[in-house]
């Protein structure tokens, strides 16, 4: 059994060679060979005299070889060949190489061809099949250093390098390399330049991080230290890139990559990250990546993005997850962001004409231009951001221009901001917002309302367009997950009286289903215009009341416990009445009451009242009081004598509402 310590596999198969003609008829056996770099296993070399005078035929069989360098591991090879001398006296070897188990499964049959030249101090060997070829040039003197051409070999023959500094398994492609390779003692260093079609490589778990890749680059490996350092300088084009939460689809033309890279807790590091795709989106930065593809790290000095060709190809998946799939962009931002996994430590955007909208139109900004500035720590000189036009929903504003500033942490406004809206406005005076903090602390503000119309704000929400304006004050506002909730009164003064909103929030305020709550007091609404603007039938009188928890899901009810109540009389119509009776699960007024309200048009009632509560679909009605028949609404009062009393006190949400549309739109509502 013999043990090799030269640094090199083909120095050791060299000096096999090179024995070879004093070894004629000889069989070496070596269970193992180590050298720096490579390892070969089941090692079995024959020498015979060949057929032509002074030649040897050799035959070398290597039943596990690794070479990490490569990204091999357990190949077999087969080395199959005649041996002799030129008339320059340079050892000259011709025959095949079979690999089993190389990375692609090349040169299952190959040629191969080595020279050993003494007086130029060099080996070179050279193999092939098809179009791969394979080409090294050694030193005598200096095994350890070697000049490789790789040439229609598979990606993953640079597995090896790419491992030393990112765990990734390359999974697909071509590849062509002119490299030099120097193994020492305590690792390797690398250098060249490579080109590449089609390459593809997986995380170690198999998710796909990169595909389809085209390019060339120039590049600088030390491994002989940890962690290794990889520099790379070149261009890519095509296919995709996925690095953290950011998937790169690459445009047909060549964009620009210089960055230094090494490896980190299983993860990878960019010291520094050059980018340049000339109609998209040009960066300086560095980011760090760990072991499960997570983004830890994101420090760009700066960056420079063109819509819409920056979103579509590097910010689409990303962006889709922070704001809505399918935003449409256009224009410039320029800027640098400062983010690590716990959260913003700074940026700054310039913008420069940016529109920005969802699929769905409903958030829009046009026109963006100016600047936002903001630090974790210190001070910053103020700013200003203006637009076009904003939009959020169904509240849009027109050119409006704001200042800000960051103070210990804070972006502040720095005057009030009047934002017009339905036909009045709202004034923001407090404004802060701390990107950095829990989302329970993450905004401060302050606000008033005045003048909007009740009228434009319905049809803006798609409910039915009632008279009145709304006014009220804001005086903070709580974050917790994705429900924000207002400290403060709205009042809507509509039909004479007033309508009182307390404790509103709002939970996912930009989804296409927002959920509101609140709870309502009623104050001395007049019934008459009331009853008229939802042709319900003609009533008189004022009313109070209260509604509690109401929750809207999209503008429609969900959740709500009323109480209204016409303690001071009034006047009510025979079609009010029987609208009221037949809503609760009542039968119109027949007989002589029908007669008597007909003769006199309406009729004076001393108390009207309904209690109605909805949970789970389901409607709880109740009055002024309860019979065994049912439950008082209308208490008469004088000649004629009405009383209307409901028997239901229990109906299903869609029944009621398609009572109350039925009675809205006919005579007398419909059962």
């Amino acid at each position: 059994m013999f043990s090799f310590s030269r640094p090199l596999a083909a120095c050791a198969l060299w000096i096999l060679l090179w024995a070879a003609p004093a070894w004629a008829g000889t069989v070496v056996v070596a269970k193992r060979i180590d050298v720096p770099g490579v390892s070969l296993q089941d090692v079995r070399a024959q020498f015979s005299p060949g057929a032509v005078p002074d030649t040897v035929l050799v035959s070398l069989h290597a039943g596990k070889a690794d070479i990490p360098g490569l990204g091999w591991r357990k190949v077999g090879v087969v080395v199959d060949g005649r041996l002799h001398r030129d008339v320059q006296m340079r050892w000259m070897f011709d025959g095949t190489v079979q690999l089993n188990g190389a990375p692609g499964g090349v040169l299952g049959n190959a040629t191969v061809n080595l020279v050993v030249d003494s007086s130029a101090n060099t080996l070179e060997i050279n193999t092939g099949q098809g179009a791969a070829r394979i080409g090294a040039a050694f030193p005598l003197d200096q095994p350890t250093h070697a000049q490789i051409t790789l040439r229609s070999l598979p990606a993953g023959w640079l597995q090896g390098l790419l491992a030393s500094v990112w765990p990734a398994r390359i999974t697909g492609g071509k590849l062509d390399a002119d490299l030099a390779l120097d193994v020492r003692q305590e690792g390797f260093q690398s250098s060249g330049d490579v080109s590449f079609a089609d390459f593809k490589y997986t995380t170690p778990a198999g998710n796909v991080v990169g595909q389809g890749l085209d390019g060339h680059a120039r590049f600088a490996l030390d491994a002989t230290s940890r962690p290794a350092q990889l520099s790379l300088n070149g261009s890519l084009h095509g296919g995709e890139v996925q690095l953290g939460p950011v998937l790169a689809r690459l445009p047909s033309h060549d964009v620009a990559l210089d960055l230094g890279a090494s490896s980190e807790r299983g993860g990878l590091a960019i010291s520094h990250l050059r980018m340049e795709d000339a109609d998209a989106l040009q960066l300086d930065g560095a980011l760090t990546i760990d072991a499960k593809g997570n983004l830890q790290k994101l420090k760009l000095e700066h960056f420079q993005a063109r819509f819409p060709a920056a979103y579509e190809r590097y910010g689409q998946p990303w962006l889709d997850n922070l704001a809505e799939p399918g935003l449409q962009m256009a224009g410039q931002l320029d800027g640098h962001v400062d983010y690590a996994s716990e959260g913003l430590r700074s940026f700054g955007f310039h913008a420069e004409e940016l529109d920005v909208a969802d699929s769905t139109g409903q958030l829009q900004a046009s026109g963006l231009h100016g600047d936002l500035d903001w630090s974790q720590q210190g001070d910053k000189s103020p700013t200003s951001l203006a637009w076009n036009q904003l939009r959020l929903h169904q509240f849009t504003t027109g050119a409006t221009q704001s200042r800000w500033r960051s103070r210990a942490g804070a972006l502040s406004l720095q005057a009030p901001l009047e934002l017009s809206a339905w036909k009045g406005y709202a004034r923001l005076t407090r404004f802060d917002w701390r990107p950095d903090a829990g989302k329970a602390e993450r905004l401060d503000l302050a606000a008033s309302l005045a003048g909007m119309d009740m009228t434009a704000v319905n049809q803006a929400l798609g409910w039915m367009p009632l008279p009145g304006t709304l006014d009220g004050t804001i005086s903070a506002a709580r974050w917790t997950g994705d429900r924000y909730a207002l400290d403060g009164e709205l009042t809507i003064r509509a039909f004479g009286g007033t309508v009182a909103i307390d404790h509103l929030a709002v939970q996912q305020p930009l989804s296409n289903s927002p959920l509101l709550s609140a709870d309502v007091s009623v104050h001395q609404v007049d019934l008459a215009p009331l009853a008229d603007a939802f042709n319900f039938g003609a009533m008189a009188g004022k009313m109070d009341g209260s509604i509690e928890g109401l929750q809207l899901a999209g503008g429609n009810p969900v959740a709500f416990k009323a109480s209204l109540l016409a303690q001071n009389g009034g006047h009510i119509s025979l079609r009010a009445a029987n609208n009221l009776s037949v809503i609760t699960g009542g039968t119109p007024a027949n007989g002589l009451q029908s007669a008597m309200m007909k003769l006199f048009k309406t009729a004076s009632f001393k108390r009207m009242g309904l209690n109605v509560s909805l949970q789970n679909g389901v409607c709880t009605m109740g009055g002024l009081d309860g019979e065994a028949s049912g439950y008082s609404i209308v208490e008469g009062s004088g000649l004629p004598y009405l009383h209307v009393t409901g028997t239901q006190n229990r109906i299903e949400w869609p029944l009621l509402v398609r009572r109350l549309r039925t009675a809205t739109q006919s005579a007398v509502a419909e059962r």
